[in-house]
């Protein structure tokens, strides 16, 4: 223990570190913004996905505004609405989450007034007509009256802003001053509020407070069922909502009262507030230290089952589609700024999210954070940061490794069992955070042996492999550790080569053929190294070669390097342009590719070594490449190459046999990607495939023709002419009755 002390010691201070964070001497950022995410998603995996049928939202959506007109809406619409709904459609309760703080003059009857009291007083008339009309031109006396003796539940907005204003008129407080004594309680607190016109917060059986809790990083995860003015405590528009349901149960309509609930009932420590939960009537309703509850989101939003108010003021709604329900009226409307950012949508609509709490308390799945998860979170750190920091030194990386992951699961385990058997939070990010960095900090030694590891990776294969790929084993030495061991791979190789390189480097002056094939090298090399992840093997005179699949494992390495020839040729094209510019002979290149299983790693003599291929798929490769100056095409390919590539379209060249090999093979020249491919040179192949069957069963008339007319479609395919060639010698030849169409090469 004396070795490893410094580590023991380092690792408790690591341990105090998210101990102090989480018993709230400091507040680290980061540290929280981990929890939130950790909430969100544990919150979205056990989301029911299911709705309580009881609670029916009526939107104000895009369909209510066209139909209807602008929000807000006259008050005599919102009377006729409340009517409806109690009257025909016999709805249980209603909640607005929504607040009139303005008076509605919007049927003149302000003009009308100023008329009676100023030019027309005296005409008595005009006077008797307007007493008898005024009532229906009242439309929030109107809508005042549709709410009296109803079970609707209203809402107002608190702010708390230094100087903020209080208007109109807001219901008692659920809770006096002086409430819970001498405990310290931090309920949220607010300096003013802007409340309902007094015709309707008298007339409303209540009203509640809309406003939740945004935390830092934006989002609403908590909703303040208590918030503190002057104070007294008044209710959230959710609790109003379930106390107005209560009341209905009730044989009298008496709102049950709100008591606070404490753990020890007769302590009023002063330094502790233990708010742990609300009981209203029969329902015991969790909260936290700061009196809010927790969203019990069922699901994304429109888990809830919405109805335009359009519908319902039209009467194309069914009747039990609404019958005995609490109906929230709220907006999804974009323009009317209801839409919050949650732990399970950003955009999300304000009235679902009083909907899922107003569901919750209704059916008790509220989560639960009590203040005292405080004292165990500080408990399971110092337990835990302990342990690990006494522990991992003694152990060895591996042993150490599964300790941590060990601890890990644990973790998480308690968690997930208190999240799901306890309905209780259990803030997890410190605890995983720390054991992390315990691990890290007890790791960061092996960073200089892994260091000295790498080292010795690089300067091995460095001489051998490109950059590129060396770095990728450096970063896994051990996984590489052998890989210079000569094994059996299944390979893709490919050889290319300058057509005419001779008579090149006789046009040109040695400065210049140096800067020739330096700049023809470069641009190839980068296309197989960089661009598709090649391996270079060695360069022989203008010739390349170059494999994939090693020594980096590479499952896409037939279709990396049929991708690179392609693109080496299009390349070649823009070389060739710059080197005429110059004055420099044609560029053209050939090249030839093969899959197949290979001898691969460090070989070669007590003089020289290199890290390179070997076998038979490699001669093929070979023997292709040359067979690309017969045929006229830039690229030939083996059949095992072919079948391995699944988005390249290629044409059928030939079955032949090369040189050293009794078996035919099937080569095929590669044109493009699908993608790529125009319906013209698909029409083109297609004809080619028919002329090529004819060729091999010997319809030469038949072929000649077809060969002929594939020129005037495509003169620049060399192929073409040269089985136009091979016709014509084919006429006169006495062939075997057992021919198939194979050619012969007898030389490279």
């Amino acid at each position: 223990m004396r070795r490893h002390l410094a580590r023991i010691l380092i690792g408790l201070a690591i341990t105090l570190f998210f101990i102090g964070h989480a018993a709230r001497a400091y507040r680290i950022g980061f540290i929280d913004q981990v929890d939130n995410i950790i909430y969100d998603a544990r919150l979205s995996m056990t989301m029911p996905g299911k709705a309580d049928p009881r609670i029916v939202i009526l939107d104000i959506d895009e369909k209510s505004l066209g139909e209807i007109g602008h929000w807000p809406w006259s008050r005599n619409v919102l009377a006729r609405l409340v009517n409806k709904l109690f009257d025909e459609y016999h709805i249980a309760a209603l909640g607005f989450d929504v607040f009139w703080s303005e008076r509605d003059t919007s049927s003149g009857i302000g003009e009308l007034d100023r008329l009676e009291q100023g030019e027309l007083r005296s005409d008595e008339r005009f006077r008797s007509e307007y007493r008898k009309l005024r009532p229906r031109l009242d439309y929030d006396a109107l809508f005042a009256e549709s709410l009296r003796g109803r079970p609707v539940v209203l809402g107002y907005y608190l702010s708390s802003e230094a100087d903020a204003v209080r208007a109109n008129v807001i219901p008692p407080p659920v809770l006096p001053k002086g409430a819970f004594g001498r405990r310290i309680v931090p309920i949220t607190h607010w300096n003013g509020y802007t409340g309902n016109l007094k015709i309707f917060a008298y007339s409303a059986a209540s009203a509640g407070h809309l406003n939740p809790i945004v935390d830092d990083d934006g989002v609403v995860r908590r909703v303040p069922l208590l918030a503190e003015l002057d104070g007294a405590y008044y209710e959230a528009f959710s609790l109003a909502v379930v106390r107005t349901l209560l009341a209905l149960q009730d044989k009298q309509h008496r709102f049950p009262v709100v008591k606070p609930g404490f753990p020890d009932a007769s302590s009023e420590d002063e330094g502790y507030g233990g708010l742990e939960w609300l009981q209203v009537g029969p329902l015991r309703i969790p909260v936290d230290e700061h009196g809010a509850a927790l969203v019990p989101f069922k699901g994304n939003k429109f888990t809830f089952r919405y109805l335009s108010l359009a519908d319902v003021l039209a009467g194309r709604v069914a009747p039990e589609a609404l019958r005995g329900k609490l109906a929230i009226v709220g907006t999804t409307a974009q323009g009317l700024q209801d839409l919050r950012s949650t732990p399970v949508n950003t955009v999300y609509p304000g009235v679902e999210v009083h909907a899922n709490l107003i569901a919750g308390m209704i059916e008790g799945s509220l989560k639960r954070k009590p203040g005292y998860i405080l004292g165990a979170e500080v408990v399971l750190l110092l337990i835990g940061g302990v342990a690990l920091s006494l522990l991992i030194p003694m152990l060895s990386a591996l042993w150490a490794t599964l300790a941590t992951v060990a601890g890990l699961v644990a973790i998480t385990a308690i968690d997930v069992s208190v999240w799901s058997k306890l309905d209780t939070v259990l803030p997890l990010a410190s605890s995983v955070l720390m054991t992390v960095s315990l691990y890290t900090m007890n790791m960061a030694y092996g960073y200089f042996v892994e260091s000295r590891t790498k080292r010795q990776v690089t300067e091995l294969f460095g001489q051998y492999a490109p950059p590129e790929v060396v770095e990728r084993m450096a970063a896994d030495p051990e996984r590489f550790r052998n890989a210079m061991e000569p094994k059996a791979a299944e390979l893709t190789i490919l050889f290319s080569d300058v057509r005419g390189f001779t008579g090149i480097s006789e046009a040109l002056k040695p400065e210049e053929l140096r800067e020739f094939i330096n700049e023809y090298l470069t641009t190839m090399s980068a296309i197989i190294r960089v661009r598709h992840r090649g391996t270079l093997d060695k360069y022989i005179g203008d010739a390349i070669m170059a494999f994939w699949g090693a020594p980096v494992d590479d499952p896409q390495h037939a279709r990396n390097g049929v991708l690179a020839a392609l693109e080496m040729q299009r390349e070649c094209v823009r070389l060739g342009e710059k080197f005429a510019a110059r004055g420099w002979p044609r560029l053209r290149i050939g090249i030839g590719l093969n899959t197949g299983n290979v001898r691969v790693g460090d070989m070669g003599s007590q003089v020289r070594r290199a890290y390179t291929a070997m076998g038979d798929p490699v001669n093929v490769a070979s023997r292709l490449e040359g067979r690309t100056k017969h045929y006229g095409v830039g690229i030939l390919v083996g059949e095992a190459t072919r079948n391995a590539v699944k988005d390249v379209v290629f044409r059928e060249v030939d079955r032949i046999k090369v040189k050293g090999r009794d078996e035919a093979i099937t080569i095929y020249e590669p044109l493009g990607l699908e993608s790529e491919i125009e319906p013209r040179t698909r029409q083109e192949l297609e004809r080619w495939d028919e002329v090529l069957a004819a060729y091999r069963a010997q319809h030469w008339d038949q072929a000649e023709a077809g060969f002929a007319e594939l020129q005037r479609m495509n003169p620049d395919c060399g192929l073409y002419q040269v089985y136009s060639e091979t016709v014509d010698t084919m006429r006169d030849a006495v062939l075997p009755d057992d021919w198939d169409g194979v050619t012969v090469f007898h030389e490279k």
